[in-house]
């Protein structure tokens, strides 16, 4: 992990040896060592922002955004530079978590960014930004899953995509992520830095089902998607969107594919012959063959999904049913 070194002087070798055994302990997970060590190195060098800086990412790591805050705001009272010291960007992520909107906004201009009512603006709400759509990783630590979401502001995604349910992530939440991506995701031509989930920032009171689709073609499956949205919600086909990557490939640069063209990275879980239980294998190109059988997320309350698959299958009976449909998240 990077150490950021701003000081007006020179830290002690004692300092530096404290803190990079620090930063190995919270490589190997071990906090409670980390920060006896990092409130040592604190004390060795109580003027030096890095100190506070390296405490208040610890505090970050274990989700205590009090403490978080308090070393942060140390650590940018002793900064010798005005613009873009990564201590303002993990304070404004500090400041997010707890919902402390003046600060969120001190902090985002005083890192050098520009937003609505400017430096005097005096808003107590949530920092509203349009910032576009972007991919989040969800559930880091775990059964990690990269979905696209719209940025809310810096630190706040929402998700877009339909997560699996081992996620334990919904459509529609918010999450708040960190600054620093891993990997990146590239659509059309365009590069999308992938951000990394910390916690749960905003829950969705809209439950995940999953159901067996019979679609004859993939308009019957796109007409789907386009009336649960026009509902107001979300469908999404997982046979064609979900891919199952090594970690290695999930943090570096992937193409997108929304499963409309011909595309297989070598490290899914399938093939032509065996696309085999959430696999990945498009089928929009390339003379592949189209799989009537489909597996779908969607997301909508309890009281219309059935409706809406009723009301699609009905449409086209001759090409289109449902089965197995359950709630999985």
């Amino acid at each position: 992990m990077r150490i950021f070194h701003r000081a007006r002087h020179r830290p002690s070798a004692t300092w530096r040896q404290t803190t990079d055994r620090a930063f190995t302990l919270i490589g190997d997970g071990r906090y409670e060592d980390a920060g006896a060590l990092l409130v040592m190195a604190a004390d060795l060098e109580p003027w030096l922002s890095d100190s506070w800086f390296n405490l208040a990412l610890l505090h970050k790591f274990r989700r205590d955004w009090e403490q978080a805050r308090a070393a942060g705001l140390r650590a940018v009272a002793l900064l010798d530079r005005e613009q873009g010291a990564p201590d303002w960007w993990n304070l404004g992520i500090t400041a997010t978590a707890l919902q402390d909107w003046p600060l969120a906004r001190r902090a985002w201009q005083a890192y050098g960014l520009r937003l609505p009512g400017g430096p005097g603006g005096h808003q107590d709400g949530p920092v509203s930004l349009d910032l576009g759509t972007t991919p989040v990783r969800l559930s880091p630590d775990g059964e990690s899953e990269v979905v696209w979401g719209r940025r809310l502001d810096p630190a706040r995604i929402e998700v877009l995509s339909i997560p699996l349910p081992s996620s334990g992530r919904r459509w529609g939440e918010v999450v708040l992520h960190d600054g620093a991506p891993h990997g990146e995701r590239v659509t059309d031509g365009v590069a999308f830095p992938v951000f990394d989930e910390i916690e749960l920032w905003a829950p969705s009171p809209v439950p995940t089902y999953v159901v067996l689709l019979q679609a004859a073609t993939a308009a019957d499956r796109d007409a789907l998607e386009r009336l649960v949205a026009d509902a107001g919600y979300a469908a999404e086909d997982w046979t064609s969107s979900v891919r199952l990557l090594c970690r290695a490939c999930s943090e570096s640069r992937m193409a997108s594919d929304d499963g409309h063209t011909a595309h297989h990275d070598p490290h899914d879980d399938g093939d032509a012959a065996h696309p085999g239980h959430l696999s990945h294998l498009s089928q929009g190109a390339g003379g592949m063959s189209w799989l009537v059988e489909r597996e779908c997320g969607i997301a909508a309350p309890a009281g219309l999904v059935r409706t809406l698959l009723d009301r699609w299958a009905a449409a086209a009976p001759a090409s289109r049913a449902y089965r197995d449909l359950e709630e999985v998240c």
